[in-house]
């Protein structure tokens, strides 16, 4: 079972019930109204008083006022702010986790690096140089046996199996 009917009938009447009521309001307001109307005429020139005095006494606090704050946050400046700032940094300091650890193993694999490229350069080095040195033993050895045939050959003829042969000498 629904409270309102269907076509909405009961809606409407409330709200024909509610316009009626604030007319009666209305209505009734009105001789109070007329009553009222000569004593805000009296009271208006009191308020209006009483708001310029109300605002002369504000700007006489406030100029009494400037001063004394001025002063207090001075002495608050002087005394108590050091104090503040102080116990604020010894907080951070507290609350500071300092520097990260040191990764010591990456400088010391670093310098091993460093150390072992470094051998390996004398290495090569050495190398290059037993190199060269071989190669001009061979090259000085490949020159002697040359040197020996031409000057056997100035002596005689050396055949093709390095045999000297004299042609003056027959034996």
């Amino acid at each position: 079972m629904s409270r309102t009917n269907t076509n909405g009938n009961a809606a409407t009447t409330a709200a024909t019930q509610l316009v009626q009521r604030a007319r009666q309001a209305a209505e009734a307001a009105k001789p109070v109204a007329a009553q009222v109307k000569p004593l805000a005429a009296q009271v208006k020139p009191l308020a209006s008083d009483a708001r310029q005095a109300a605002s002369r006494g504000v700007y006489r606090a406030r100029v009494w006022a400037a001063p004394q704050v001025e002063r207090t946050g001075k002495v608050l400046q002087d005394t108590v702010a050091p104090k503040v700032a102080d116990a604020l940094h010894s907080s951070a300091q507290k609350l500071d986790p300092g520097q990260p650890p040191h990764r010591s193993w990456r400088k010391g694999a670093a310098v091993i690096s460093i150390l072992l490229a470094a051998a390996a350069t004398a290495v090569a080095a050495m190398a290059r140089k037993r190199k060269a040195q071989s190669a001009a033993s061979v090259e000085a050895e490949e020159t002697a046996p040359a040197a020996d045939e031409a000057s056997a050959s100035a002596d005689g003829m050396a055949g093709a199996d390095g045999q000297v042969t004299d042609p003056a000498r027959t034996s």
